[in-house]
C-alpha cells in the first residue's frame, strides 16, 4: 500500500485509455462514465486545492466526452474504403 498517493488518479487514467482502444460505441461510453466516476472519487479525496479542481475538470471532459459519439462512428463508409457502389444499381 503506498501512503499519500491518491489511487483513484491511475484507476481513472486506466479507464481513459480504455475508452480510447474501445472498440464499440457502448463500452466506449461506458469507459468514458467510468473514467468521470474515478476523477469525481479522486477529487473528493484530495486536499490540495489545486489538484482537486484539476481533477474535477478530468471529470467534466470525460462526461463531455461520454456524450459524444466515438470517433469514426459516422455511420458511413470512410472514405477511401475498399467498398465500391454499383452504378446500376441506382
Amino acid at each position: 500500500m503506498s501512503f499519500g498517493r491518491n489511487p483513484h488518479v491511475a484507476k481513472a487514467e486506466t479507464a481513459e485509455q480504455k475508452a480510447q482502444e474501445a472498440k464499440d460505441s457502448g463500452s466506449y461510453e461506458r469507459a468514458w462514465r467510468d473514467a468521470a466516476h474515478c476523477w469525481d472519487r479522486a477529487a473528493a479525496r484530495e486536499s490540495d486545492s489545486k489538484r482537486k479542481a484539476t481533477y474535477a475538470a478530468n471529470a467534466e471532459r470525460a462526461r463531455t466526452t461520454a456524450d459524444a459519439p466515438p470517433p469514426g462512428a459516422d455511420g458511413d463508409a470512410p472514405h477511401g474504403s475498399d467498398e465500391r457502389v454499383d452504378p446500376s444499381m441506382n
